[in-house]
């Protein structure tokens, strides 16, 4: 979680809301990292999570990601838990909850739908207060 917390604040200090992540194997070795970067590709699906699964894909030369971990600041938005759920992802370690915008433990709960292909394992709440400071501190000083 500490490398997607860096790729978080690298984010905040471009300007992207700071949300960062890490795809690790299942030795736990790093294949990709990402910050956001919606603002920068004036890209909506441009989500840390987006960047880093389709890096980790490409690293290994496949499209499934079966004995990977996902670990991000926020929780993942629904376009992002439908990306997990579609690459296979084995287990998903994330940070600060998102009630508005959270798509796995909050709003659709795509995980939970009979009609998700994959479920990973999920763990929330990983530096919970570190990656809420984060989000908190950038949107202070939009205000």
């Amino acid at each position: 979680m500490e490398i997607a917390l860096q790729e978080a604040a690298a984010a905040a200090a471009r300007g992207e809301v700071p949300v960062g992540a890490v795809v690790t194997d299942a030795a736990g070795r790093p294949l990709a990292q990402a910050g956001n970067e919606v603002e920068e590709r004036r890209d909506p699906s441009a989500h840390a999570e987006m960047l880093a699964l389709r890096a980790a894909a490409a690293a290994l030369g496949d499209k499934l990601l079966p004995e990977a971990t996902l670990w991000v600041t926020l929780e993942p938005c629904a376009m992002c838990a439908q990306a997990i759920a579609h690459f296979r992802v084995r287990r998903l370690v994330f940070g600060a909850y998102d009630p508005k915008g959270g798509g796995v433990e909050h709003g659709p709960r795509i995980f939970s739908q009979p009609t998700c292909h994959h479920a990973p394992e999920v763990v929330g709440g990983v530096r919970e207060s570190e990656a809420a400071a984060l989000l908190r501190g950038f949107f202070a000083k939009l205000r």
